[in-house]
């Protein structure tokens, strides 16, 4: 796997120097207690809150999205982030949170770090920030003991209460139109403005972009492959076919790897605003467009889906273009693109769809 967070492109790196140097705390991060900075010796240096741009020249920010109005009056100096995956914009730009949530999904080693964030705070040279634990939801208090300036959750479903009651604490960044549905440029844009990083931002999500780039132009055969997206599939009951619509960003990053949503998909997804559809194993033929199916699960699943006499009847199943990802490791978490994932496993992800798809075309 490629290194959890790679060096970054020379305008990206200028930027995050400018935009640490503005920082006026040095307090130690991390553990919710302190909030200011946390030196490494990498690139850009871990801090509390860093935006472009001298101490005077704050101009206060205003964000509008799907809950509501936020305006940042003040400098952020304690940025907490709640949801999935939030953390990792400022952590990419060397901002260290003071708290964010727990992972409870994809955790390699069950400390409640995903591997990618580790290693980011491990580059920052920056302890781990106080772990919310959102099992039954937010957990207000414990975002309020870490007297944030700001808090975080483009990539969220906050509901309007959970707005508010954030709010109470500190502004909120949420997500611009649906629920979860948040892609991952738009995470980074929204985020990097509640941090006064507009520009960081902005360089980042284009150094994410020539990575893709890079990457998928190594595997040409992805470019035109339709890929369907399949929830996880219940080996005891194979009656429907249940996947992901076009409104999900794990099917939205297929776009970005030159691939594209099968029309059985699309039309199957028409006029529903959910983020997952299901058709009739009955009907299964309808994907005789998909070429490459993606899942979680292992060869057990796989085999269960060749040996089924209606999924069997899809192509891309007689084929055996299939890609199973592991749901408990980082690898499945990571096929839902997110800042820090993106590049931790792009390469593999992009080579287990090359297979998939077979030979250049």
């Amino acid at each position: 796997m490629t290194a959890a967070a790679r060096p970054a492109a020379g305008a990206l790196a200028a930027l995050l120097l400018l935009g640490a140097s503005a920082c006026g705390s040095d307090d130690a991060a991390g553990g919710g207690t302190g909030g200011g900075t946390t030196t490494g010796g990498s690139t850009a240096a871990a801090t509390s809150g860093s935006t472009s741009g001298a101490d005077g020249d704050w101009t206060p920010v205003t964000i509008e999205h799907a809950l509501g109005t936020t305006t940042v009056e003040e400098r952020p100096e304690r940025v907490a982030t709640v949801a999935w995956a939030n953390q990792e914009v400022p952590l990419a730009l060397g901002v260290v949170p003071v708290g964010m949530a727990e992972a409870t999904f994809g955790d390699d080693d069950g400390d409640g770090v995903l591997p990618w964030v580790e290693d980011r705070l491990t580059e920052l040279g920056a302890e781990t920030p106080v772990l919310f634990d959102e099992t039954d939801g937010i957990d207000f208090e414990a975002v309020a003991d870490t007297s944030p300036d700001v808090i975080l959750a483009a990539y969220s479903g906050l509901t309007q209460e959970d707005y508010d009651t954030l709010s109470e604490i500190a502004p909120v960044v949420a997500y611009p139109d649906v629920a979860w549905g948040t892609s991952w440029r738009d995470t980074i844009t929204l985020n990097s403005q509640g941090l006064g990083m507009e520009e960081e931002g902005a360089a980042l999500v284009a150094d994410l972009e020539q990575q893709i780039a890079d990457t998928v132009a190594a595997h040409p055969q992805v470019q035109g492959a339709s890929a369907m997206f399949m929830t996880h599939v219940d080996t005891t009951d194979l009656s429907t076919v249940n996947f992901y619509t076009p409104l999900d960003t794990r099917v939205a990053f297929f776009e970005d790897l030159g691939m594209v949503s099968p029309q059985s998909v699309q039309d199957a997804s028409e006029g529903d605003d959910s983020f997952s559809g299901s058709v009739s194993a009955e009907q299964a033929d309808v994907f005789d467009d998909v070429d490459v199916i993606v899942t979680y699960g292992g060869e057990d699943l796989v085999a269960t889906l060749e040996g089924d006499p209606l999924l069997s009847q899809i192509p891309a199943v007689a084929d055996d273009a299939i890609v199973g990802l592991p749901s408990d490791s980082p690898l499945g978490t990571a096929s839902n693109p997110t800042t820090l994932a993106i590049p931790y496993v792009l390469d593999d992800y992009v080579a287990l769809l090359a297979e998939a798809v077979g030979p250049a075309r």
